[in-house]
């Protein structure tokens, strides 16, 4: 085999994406060969040379492991929590053997479709506004947008100084706390609830239900195993060679 950037091996193999693969790199944490390496741009072969990461020698996985998984309300999307308040690997322990992690996040209030996997280069994919792929939402709104608000959301909202790219949002439910469906390719932290935030609107529930073509199809708290054919699709939209 020809070498490769060592944070991207690291994301084959499963062990983080590719910005965690970094961090693990910088820390110190990761040898080749027995010499530590700190530069992300580093180049290593897995065949021949012997990569370690906090003393585990890595090993490519036999076959990814990609989950669609439904988190409930009040999960935390990380595999431990220093409060120790419940989290995703919860739902899938004794069931999964592999070490998957959480494709992006969706935040602690908020629930639905939440991948999971050991492939680090789909998460990468996934996950990078470069990627483009749509994640869709429901959100319960403390009251309606105006149809200038509306256009607003559209447009993009600055935050944090920077505008969010458009999105689609349409009315689903009109009532005193209507319900909206959103529709967004960014997935910055607790974007939704501050862009309604910024309109003077909170958000009271927020459920992840779409990504890329994928929907919500399991139980709160349940996951199911994505198909071969839905992989493939994936792959192909995020323009990565073949599993």
């Amino acid at each position: 085999m020809a070498e490769e950037r060592i944070h991207k091996l690291l994301a084959h193999a499963g062990v983080a994406s590719r910005r965690k693969a970094e961090d693990l790199m910088r820390e110190g944490r990761v040898t080749v060969n027995g010499e530590i390496v700190s530069e992300p741009g580093a180049k290593a072969d897995i065949a021949r040379d012997h990569i370690k990461v906090d003393g585990k020698l890595l090993k490519p996985p036999k076959a990814h492991v990609y989950l669609a998984l439904n988190k409930p309300r009040e999960v935390v999307t990380t595999l431990s929590d220093p409060e120790g308040r419940r989290n995703v690997r919860h739902l899938i322990e004794r069931k999964v053997r592999e070490r998957v992690f959480p494709v992006g996040r969706l935040d602690y209030l908020s629930e639905g479709l939440l991948l999971m996997t050991t492939d680090g280069e789909f998460s990468n994919r996934i996950t990078s506004p470069a990627g483009h792929v749509e994640k869709t939402y429901v959100a319960k709104v403390n009251g309606a947008l105006t149809q200038e608000q509306l256009e607003q959301f559209r447009q993009g909202i600055a935050l944090h100084g920077r505008r969010t790219a458009p999105a689609r949002i349409k009315l689903l439910k009109p009532s005193k706390n209507p319900w909206y469906e959103i529709t967004i390719t960014e997935g910055r932290q607790n974007q939704i609830r501050i862009m309604f935030k910024n309109l003077g609107r909170l958000v009271e529930k927020l459920r992840r239900v779409q990504i890329g073509f994928l929907k919500l199809d399991v139980k709160p708290g349940e996951f199911r195993h994505l198909t071969p054919k839905e992989v493939e699709r994936f792959r192909k939209i995020l323009k990565l060679e073949k599993a």
